[in-house]
């Protein structure tokens, strides 16, 4: 029922994957409408009108949009005359890994008296650059109380981030464990961190040359994390004419 290798882009009708792919937007719901650390089931549901993913129970109301979570850096005027020093193929061939499933996520979709959402502000603050190592290492200081560049966006969704527990809880929601190092405490970062205080977005060829290699080797790795799931969670769909 998942296939890893699927581009979202090849159903979005030339529109952005994230809104526009109705696959992603199963795959989205199959994936993630599954128990929570404390039993309850978060199930998500595509029929309310207006809404990307909804969810509804006495643990609340929750509205999820789609966010692809690995920025090739291509569009970037900061970065151009690093990119533009390798040819067009790579550069496709980043942005076809980039839109299978695990370069995707789920986040909190409704703006909060009109302030940023999560998906915004990743990508508007400098210090993350949309880039899915650094907001995962914000989310694992929110859930430590910890200060970090997302902090005031995590805190207006903290009833979202409160239904996984903890970082080890939400990580292992999301099949985001090839993202944290083997004891699950920490981050694996695509580029060199220092707390905060390193440039976000690579500054010569060969930071961006290892930034893309670890890219591609997380979403592969969570693409075959995710294949493994769904092969022993999701029930396969009967075939036509059958029952």
């Amino acid at each position: 029922m998942i296939d890893t290798t699927f581009d979202f882009r090849s159903d979005a009708g030339g529109h952005d994957p994230d809104s526009r792919s109705p696959t992603l937007r199963r795959y989205h719901r199959l994936l993630w409408s599954k128990p929570l650390p404390n039993g309850e089931l978060f199930d998500l549901d595509e029929a309310t009108p207006g809404v990307y993913l909804h969810h509804r129970s006495p643990l609340g109301e929750f509205y999820l949009a789609s966010d692809s979570v690995i920025p090739t850096f291509t569009r970037y005027v900061k970065v151009r005359p690093i990119t533009d020093q390798l040819p067009e193929a790579e550069h496709e061939a980043f942005n076809t890994i980039g839109y299978t499933i695990g370069g995707m996520m789920v986040f909190p979709g409704n703006k909060v008296d009109n302030k940023l959402t999560l998906n915004g502000a990743r990508g508007l603050y400098p210090r993350i650059a949309d880039r899915m190592d650094l907001t995962l290492e914000c989310i694992r200081r929110h859930y430590l109380g910890a200060d970090n560049p997302l902090e005031e966006v995590l805190k207006r969704y903290s009833d979202f981030f409160n239904l996984f527990e903890d970082f080890p809880g939400y990580v292992d929601h999301f099949l985001l464990q090839d993202l944290v190092t083997t004891d699950g405490g920490g981050v694996k970062f695509f580029m060199p961190f220092d707390d905060f205080s390193t440039p976000a977005l690579p500054r010569d060829l060969e930071t961006y040359r290892e930034y893309r290699r670890r890219s591609i080797d997380f979403i592969q790795a969570r693409n075959v994390r995710i294949d493994r799931w769904a092969r022993e969670n999701l029930a396969t769909e009967p075939a036509e004419g059958r029952p």
